[in-house]
């Protein structure tokens, strides 16, 4: 090779390494590996709730872990999250839907979590239960459909399910919403957070804005109280399963700005 296309291919490769040299350093920002998204769900659910949202987080890269409360107690339910929170070994962005936002509010405190995403959920202060917090509302039409064992354990009727917990659902999809549902222990709605995670952390709120469980006007007062960036979606209570784009969007959105909080 001639001495003046050695020094071409030289200078092609160097241009070349220089081009990509921002490319690389793009997708760096971008690798998620390390953060670990722990998934905490509601009242009248399990687990499984998220199972349209976990494919979408692993996709960007994200370690997901779905937690599964007990709904027995606001301490069973904190218990049972701080344990998935204990065995992870990087920074943990904390999710909570329905209840599980008064769950994450407790158990967000440990210093792996980064940051905290309410999904259609309660987001109380010190001192503050749900019952603290809708006791100036009216009634909820769904509260006449609850039932309550002789352990004071409630689960929603059918009709409850249908007209107002999953009513974007399709009638398939609500039978298993229905069949699935975990009793959520009465004294639950009593229980106050001590001390709030979210005064120390940054805080995002997806907001169903066709929620018939909890009020949007609620959700909204509740998302600005503690300063969290909001995204509203179009849906009902189980936003989680009818808009898991959108609401996977928004926790994407907290684990990218862990690590480049100017952004």
């Amino acid at each position: 090779m001639s001495t003046f296309l050695s020094r071409l291919l030289a200078s092609v490769l160097m241009i070349g390494a220089v081009a990509a040299a921002p490319a690389a350093y793009a997708a760096g920002t971008n690798d998620l590996g390390d953060t670990t998204v722990v998934l905490t769900h509601g009242a009248f659910a399990d687990g499984s709730s998220w199972s349209r949202v976990i494919p979408i987080l692993e996709a960007k890269g994200l370690h997901v872990v779905a937690v599964q409360n007990p709904l027995s107690s606001l301490n069973d339910d904190v218990a049972a999250t701080k344990r998935v929170i204990e065995q992870q070994t990087g920074p943990v962005v904390l999710v909570g839907h329905s209840w599980a936002g008064v769950v994450i509010s407790e158990a967000g405190n440990d210093d792996k979590v980064k940051a905290l995403v309410y999904v259609s959920a309660f987001a109380p202060d010190a001192g503050q239960s749900i019952a603290d917090m809708i006791k100036d509302l009216p009634p909820a039409p769904w509260a006449k459909e609850l039932h309550k064992d002789s352990a004071g354990y409630l689960t929603l009727s059918d009709k409850a399910i249908h007209q107002y917990f999953a009513p974007d659902l399709s009638p398939a999809e609500q039978r298993v919403v229905a069949a699935t549902q975990g009793p959520w222990y009465s004294g639950c709605i009593d229980e106050k957070v001590t001390h709030p995670a979210w005064r120390g952390r940054p805080s995002y709120f997806v907001i169903s804005t066709q929620d018939q469980m909890i009020d949007p006007a609620l959700q909204e007062q509740m998302a600005k109280h503690i300063g969290a960036t909001i995204t509203r979606v179009h849906g009902s209570h189980v936003s989680l399963v009818s808009h898991p784009q959108a609401v996977a969007g928004a926790i994407i959105e907290a684990a990218e700005r862990i690590g480049h909080p100017a952004q």
